[in-house]
């Protein structure tokens, strides 16, 4: 049930009556769930800026792109769902560390590389590591012409996304998320920093982290 306020909205009494709200939705769904066994229930509660909520998950709805992945962990989101990886695999991209690849470009015909280089999911990785050691030009010539090439791709897709979350967890438990996000955008960009995007460089120098500094 959506009823969403504004982000910034300083009024408790709203933020409370929305929170009530979705309370009350959710007790209506647990009594209507007829598959507690094998479905989980996940209320969230959408806007406000309730300060005594600081220690609970953060949720953020409908973010996909790898950037804005990594900038809203920076920013203090914790979790994330989105259709993005799986849609954007329809129309024969593939995500990777170096950018959204078109692989139903004729570009890619005889590029025999894989999806992304050092990529360990299923598709990427060599038969004789027991993958299926797809390459780019595989995936051009079966994207255009059958729906399989839709499945590959999603698979790689949310193989990548979800080792980019592990890869945030280890440098934040480590201490050097920081870092993390330098290399990551040095990679994605290519080292050239006039394409940073500029609202990547500023929410990140909101929280101490400046992207344009060597």
């Amino acid at each position: 049930l959506d009823d969403v306020i504004a982000v910034t909205s300083p009024d408790f009494a709203r933020i409370e009556e929305a929170m009530h709200r979705s309370v009350r939705w959710l007790d209506r769904c647990i009594a209507a769930h007829q598959y507690p066994e094998r479905q989980n229930l996940f209320c969230i509660v959408q806007g406000g800026l309730d300060l005594d909520l600081q220690k609970k998950p953060r949720y953020v709805m409908g973010v996909g792109y790898s950037e804005d992945l990594v900038v809203s962990v920076a920013l203090g989101a914790d979790m994330f769902d989105c259709v993005w990886p799986t849609r954007t695999a329809r129309f024969g991209n593939a995500v990777t560390s170096t950018g959204t690849l078109n692989l139903r470009h004729s570009s890619y015909a005889s590029d025999f590389s894989p999806i992304d280089e050092g990529c360990t999911c299923v598709c990427c990785k060599p038969a004789s590591a027991g993958g299926l050691g797809l390459t780019r030009a595989c995936i051009y010539h079966v994207a255009s012409k059958e729906t399989a090439g839709a499945h590959l791709l999603s698979m790689h897709n949310v193989h990548y996304l979800l080792n980019l979350m592990r890869r945030i967890r280890e440098a934040i438990i480590e201490g050097r998320y920081p870092e993390f996000l330098k290399k990551y955008f040095g990679t994605l960009y290519a080292g050239k920093k006039d394409r940073y995007p500029g609202w990547a460089v500023t929410a990140l120098q909101g929280v101490g982290v400046d992207l344009m500094e060597d």
